[in-house]
Order: C-alpha cells, then sequence, then structure tokens
C-alpha cells in the first residue's frame, strides 16, 4: 500500500460551451492526447451505463428512470421497473448486462427497495425488450434483497461486476452506520456474491451460512460505489467513500475484512479520530488512498486497444473535485503515480466505462447529466 500526494491535472482544456450542449475539447495528458466529446445530454442524475450490440446505451438515472440513448438521441423511460424508494443517495443505481445479453436480453441493475422499516439496497434481474428506442422490461425478477432495511438515505453502494463464471458481484454501504460494516450477520458495509438465479455459490467463503450470511464476500467497506474485474488478471478491485478523506481502493478477497470503521486514513466529519488509527491485526490495508478525499464514483480497470499507454490502470471518476483520476499501475500491478483528467471541466463525474471500442464513457452526476466519450485524438 501507498499513499500517494496530489499530482498536478496535466491538460490544457478548450473554450467549452455553456450546458447542455458542451463542444467537444481537447486535452494533453501525460501520455497520450485525448478528444472529449458530449454525445448525450439531458439526463438527470445519471448513475450507470452500459453499451449494447448495436451501439445504443443503457443507462440509469438515480430518479428512477432507465433509458436507451442512440445517436444522441434519449428515449422515454424503459417501462417495467420495480417500485423504487427515491431520495437522498438512493434510486435506480447501477445496471450490468448478462455476458449472454445477445441471446437473453437479460439486464441486472440495483436499486433502493421500500420495504418494513424503510429502505434497503435491492439486485433484480429483467429482460429487455426493444423496439428501436422503445424498450420495457419484461420478467422482472427480485434476486437479491438487503436483510435490514433503514430510513437512512446514505450509503447503499451501489456497483455490480460480474464474473467469468456469470456470478455476480456488488456492494453495500454501511446505511450510514459503521457499525453494521463488522456485523457479519448484516448485508451493510460489504461485497457479496450470489448466482444470477439468486443462489449462493458453493465456493463462496460462507457458503455454509454458520453465523455468517452466505451471500458475504468481504467486510468492512464504508460505502464502495466503484467495482470491476481486471480482466487479464480476473482480480476484483473496489473503491470507496472515506469519511474526511481515506478514501481507497480495495482488491475484495473473500473472507477479508477491509476496517471500517476500526480503521481508516481519514477522520469524522467533525474531525474526530476515526476507530484506533489506520492499522490493527485482522484488517486489510488498502491499495491507495486518498487524503483530503475525492469522493469517488465509478471506476474501471483498462484493458481496451484504444490507449495501450493506460494498459492496466486505475480510472476512478470522483464527485467533489469534479475530474477523471488515472492511476498509474507497473507490469506487477502497483501504483506508481496519479493523474487528474479534466478537473473542473465537466462537473461531478458519476462513471466511468470502457466501451468495446476502447473509448471512454463517463457520466456526470448533475441536474442536466450527460454522457461524455473520451477518444485518441
Amino acid at each position: 500500500m501507498r499513499r500517494l500526494r496530489l499530482v498536478a491535472a496535466v491538460c490544457t482544456s478548450l473554450s467549452i460551451a455553456p450546458a447542455p450542449a458542451i463542444a467537444a475539447g481537447s486535452y494533453t495528458t501525460e501520455k497520450v492526447a485525448i478528444q472529449v466529446e458530449t454525445v448525450a445530454s439531458g439526463l438527470e442524475h445519471p448513475w450507470g451505463i452500459e453499451v449494447l450490440p448495436d451501439g445504443a446505451y443503457l443507462v440509469t438515472e438515480r430518479p428512477g428512470r432507465l433509458r436507451l440513448v442512440k445517436n444522441g438521441e434519449v428515449s422515454k423511460p424503459v417501462g417495467g421497473l420495480p417500485k423504487i424508494a427515491v431520495g437522498g443517495q438512493g434510486g435506480l443505481l447501477d445496471v450490468a448486462l448478462a455476458d449472454d445479453f445477445e441471446e437473453s436480453g437479460t439486464v441486472f441493475f440495483t436499486y433502493s427497495e421500500p420495504g418494513r422499516g424503510g429502505t434497503g439496497t435491492a439486485l433484480a434481474k429483467a429482460k429487455l425488450v426493444r423496439n428501436g428506442l422503445e424498450a420495457s422490461l419484461e420478467n422482472v425478477e427480485v434476486i437479491f434483497s438487503m436483510d435490514r432495511k433503514t430510513r437512512r438515505g446514505q450509503h447503499f453502494g451501489s456497483r455490480i461486476a460480474i464474473a467469468e463464471d456469470g456470478s455476480i458481484f456488488f456492494t453495500i454501504g454501511d446505511r450510514g452506520n459503521g457499525k453494521r460494516a463488522q456485523d457479519m450477520m448484516d448485508h451493510a458495509g460489504a461485497v457479496l456474491r450470489i448466482n444470477a438465479d439468486g443462489s449462493i455459490p458453493k465456493d463462496n467463503p460462507y457458503a455454509d451460512g454458520n453465523s455468517v450470511l452466505p451471500e458475504l464476500w468481504s467486510k468492512g467497506h464504508r460505502n464502495p460505489q466503484g467495482i470491476d474485474f481486471d480482466r487479464k488478471t480476473n482480480t476484483l478491485y473496489a473503491v470507496e467513500h472515506g469519511a474526511r478523506g481515506g478514501d481507497e481502493i480495495n482488491q475484495p478477497e473473500p473472507a477479508k475484512n477491509y476496517g471500517w470503521p476500526v480503521i481508516s486514513y481519514g477522520r469524522h466529519y467533525s474531525g474526530a479520530k476515526i476507530g484506533v488509527g489506520t492499522k490493527a491485526a485482522g484488517y486489510e490495508q488498502p491499495l491507495f488512498y486518498w487524503d483530503p478525499s475525492i469522493a469517488p464514483g465509478g471506476m474501471a480497470v483498462y484493458r481496451g486497444e484504444m490507449f495501450p499507454e493506460w494498459d492496466g490502470d486505475f480510472l476512478v471518476t470522483a464527485l467533489k473535485d469534479r475530474m477523471l483520476v488515472r492511476l498509474d499501475r507497473n507490469a506487477s500491478g502497483e501504483i506508481v503515480g496519479e493523474e487528474r483528467l479534466l478537473q473542473g471541466e465537466y462537473g461531478r463525474m458519476r462513471d466511468v466505462k470502457a466501451a468495446p471500442d476502447g473509448s471512454l464513457l463517463v457520466l456526470t452526476d448533475e441536474p442536466d447529466g450527460v454522457i461524455l466519450r473520451i477518444t485518441r485524438q
């Protein structure tokens, strides 16, 4: 684990037209010149994005709407979503395509689900049925529902990463109560893993359910809102919000505990110390942390063809600091540098996704949010 101080942004911006129509911009980064263009606008707090086989985008909006976007045109809301509790940080969250999407049309999505005691994170699957930009969800099935709901409106997580074997990893925050992240009979503050039908994989670390919830993969997470597999090494990585400092990159491994709120590299918003400090026996150290906080959103491990200079690097969106962060990794996978891109140019950045052609798609978390496409200049 290494802590790297802030590195100055290496970017030269061009003039940008007023929202919603943001003009293309050219930027020089440490390793490559890039072009940024707005491919769609008018989205309300977009949260997650996927690229469909025909090049259309499937985008979630936190206020509880799912949209199709193609050639810059944004569809009417996709029908068929379950009841969603919208408020605070809750709403419609991430979306992911099943590996066999072209045949099955299956999508997975997370959202804040209303229920007894308040709301909690849920994971559902459905079949996307399309006719151009007209679409609906059919056969909606909730395959996971958080066990203990609460009226607090923060820290739902929640990102999805689908493993090579088809099992589904997803994240849930501590729901604003740090103690829950250390309770092994609580879904909060965890990375979880289930099969696509909602059953428990037999090789989960607690599959027998003996005094530990069988869905749990790792615990001690505060609010992970980014998760992705490195497809070259099949390694899972996650990024999570700290409090006042202590945002972390972690490598969630089975049955390991990542410390929140016993250890942290940040402090409470009041300035008070968190837990016992930065290290303690039985708790994992982050691969990287930020202090002060950048408020990280989504993340991607880049393995695309368009930017070979960035091969294997972590790309992380930032909300508070309104930027895209590239964490440079060497051949051994160690983080050896940080570059801050597009800082302050496009607003709060919520999610980043590598498209099939290697370009990057970035969502801005604004009332009039946009989809940015980053290509090689």
